[in-house]
């Protein structure tokens, strides 16, 4: 049995200022810590805001300082810290300086972790300024089996049920508007019911480039309970996780095998 205290880090973003974000989010991974949390999740693009669209949009080479501050609060708290930024890879074609929506997750021994957002939103046309990634990424953690999405990812349920039988938890940084909010709220829940793991959506509050956005953060068990939530205002969520709750559910009710 591996058991995890996760903390979900429900934050408002400073607009395409690195800086002030980080100097603001110390605090509250120090806070969640100090909370007895082993693994920190930030939002979704948590050192910009979701500006990849906007002109002057901040963007890195991969490696740069939104993944350099995740590493270092990993290994200053000796825990897992992780949350997305907009990352140029270097093995961009030639003219295409379209970033990764990367989400980076750092170990408290320097291990670094990368899944690149395979879906852009193509409702707003972000695949014109995003580059899609094409792996998915499943890290242990402490014996458990965790595995990464970011935001909109969370509508593609097959996704999911490609790494249900080798996931314990399932973790979605986000900047899911407040005009949405409902669909957040019921796929989180739809992906633990149906993957039978523990899931964790964190949503950014505040208002950037024009959206309202709720938090409406979750942590979710395997039986899509509910554990933590958050509302409208910045929070810190905190729940404690057991591997033995996902292999007993699965024992129970034997639903994945029955797929087809």
């Amino acid at each position: 049995m591996a058991e995890l205290r996760v903390a979900a880090v429900q934050h408002d973003i400073v607009w395409n200022d690195p800086a002030a974000n980080m100097e603001r989010l110390a605090p509250q991974i120090a806070g969640a810590v100090a909370s007895g949390a082993g693994l920190v999740l930030l939002t979704e693009t948590f050192s910009t805001g979701f500006g990849f669209a906007e002109p002057g949009f901040t963007t890195e080479a991969e490696g740069g300082p939104s993944s350099q501050f995740l590493i270092a609060q990993a290994a200053e708290h000796g825990v897992w810290v992780g949350g997305s930024c907009p990352e140029v890879r270097a093995d961009n074609e030639p003219g295409d300086d379209r970033p990764s929506n990367s989400f980076v997750l750092a170990g408290p021994d320097g291990t670094v972790h990368r899944y690149r957002k395979i879906h852009p939103f193509s409702h707003a046309g972000e695949e014109r300024f995003v580059r899609a990634g094409d792996q998915f990424v499943t890290v242990d953690i402490d014996g458990f089996r965790v595995s990464l999405f970011v935001c909109y990812d969370l509508r593609f349920a097959d996704e999911f049920w490609q790494l249900a039988e080798e996931t314990d938890l399932y973790l979605v940084p986000a900047n899911w508007p407040a005009k949405r909010r409902e669909h957040w709220m019921a796929l989180l829940r739809a992906r633990a019911i149906e993957n039978q793991a523990y899931v964790v959506g964190v949503n950014r509050v505040g208002e950037g480039s024009g959206l309202d956005y709720s938090g409406d953060s979750q942590i979710i068990d395997p039986l899509g309970r509910v554990l933590a939530a958050g509302a409208h205002t910045e929070t810190i969520l905190l729940a404690d996780l057991s591997t033995d709750e996902v292999e007993s559910t699965r024992a129970h009710f034997r639903f994945l095998p029955d797929r087809r």
